[in-house]
């Protein structure tokens, strides 16, 4: 082989050997367990007698039997709802909140613009965890200082870890900790419109609520559509905060969220084949869920575009 030919082979060859570590960890980080859970999803343990010996146990085909077996477990379904809800509450308030303070934060008026900017995203840096133990012990009336303040006061205080107030109280540390990258992402796309259309807009006479609801919103769309899509994702996978709050409350039950159910069938029960099979129908749903809102805004933004 020439000299000139194997530089050729060389430069053709080098963008796969850039691509090489990237497949080999996804490879081994993602398509080989999400195969490994497709695999367990469709077997069981069958136990012989009473499941002691050797080969008493033993893994066997199960087909679609786990599958139908969690479409029809009342608590996944319950947890379901009971998403649904605490969905219905923290995807609007905090979408909302975000674009007020992209808003805010975009106007020509306001001040320690970065302060403020960095003060909003803080509560994103911490973890879910540490958020949620925190937010948790402020709610209970023993040690929160709230509590104290409404007893002096001779107001009402009640009980956010109870009932109803439990998805305030829950959807509350998600808008605390979500808003801010939120924001973030509408404000780069806000600082990414040139300065020529606001210049037109101020030119036409229009207020500075006006330039915001007929000029910043609609060309930040695209931002609200990702920032929409994310939040979908992680209402569905919710985990952290009802689970750390569980122990501070018996009205947070081990199955309270669908994650949570698959956690307990995996590592209380020990059933990982049937953990697996509700792990598989979470994640249909939300591609399901997540591809079928992305078509839509797609076909939406091409009519717009068609007009």
């Amino acid at each position: 082989m020439s000299i000139a030919r194997r530089r050729s082979y060389g430069v053709r060859s080098a963008p796969y050997a850039f691509l090489l570590p990237a497949v080999i960890l996804f490879a081994l980080f993602f398509a080989l367990p999400i195969g490994y859970a497709l695999w367990l999803s469709l077997h069981k343990v069958k136990v012989s007698g009473l499941g002691l010996g050797a080969g008493a146990r033993k893994e066997v085909w199960a087909g679609i039997g786990n599958y139908a077996d969690a479409l029809t477990d009342s608590e996944l379904l319950d947890g379901a709802l009971r998403v649904v809800g605490y969905g219905a509450i923290v995807i609007p308030v905090m979408l909302g909140l975000a674009l007020v303070f992209a808003l805010m934060l975009d106007a020509d008026k306001v001040r320690l613009t970065s302060f403020t900017r960095l003060a909003i995203f803080l509560p994103y840096a911490i973890p879910g965890a540490v958020a949620a133990l925190l937010w948790g012990f402020l709610y209970l009336p023993d040690v929160s200082p709230f509590y104290f303040v409404l007893d002096k006061l001779g107001m009402p205080q009640p009980d956010l870890l109870d009932g109803g107030p439990l998805y305030l109280a829950l959807s509350n540390i998600a808008v605390w900790g979500g808003t801010g990258f939120n924001m973030i992402v509408i404000y780069t796309s806000l600082r990414s419109i040139p300065a020529e259309v606001y210049e037109a807009a101020t030119l036409d006479g229009a207020t500075p609520l006006q330039t915001a609801l007929r000029i910043k919103i609609p060309m930040v769309a695209p931002s609200l559509v990702l920032t929409f899509f994310f939040s979908i994702i992680a209402t569905l996978q919710v985990f952290s905060e009802p689970t750390t709050l569980k122990p501070l409350t018996n009205s947070v039950s081990t199955t309270w969220s669908p994650l949570m159910k698959v956690y307990q069938d995996a590592f209380g029960k020990g059933d990982i084949h049937s953990a697996a099979a509700e792990a598989t129908i979470i994640a249909i749903v939300t591609l399901v869920l997540s591809f079928g809102f992305l078509r839509a805004a797609n076909s939406r933004n091409k009519q717009e575009a068609a007009r």
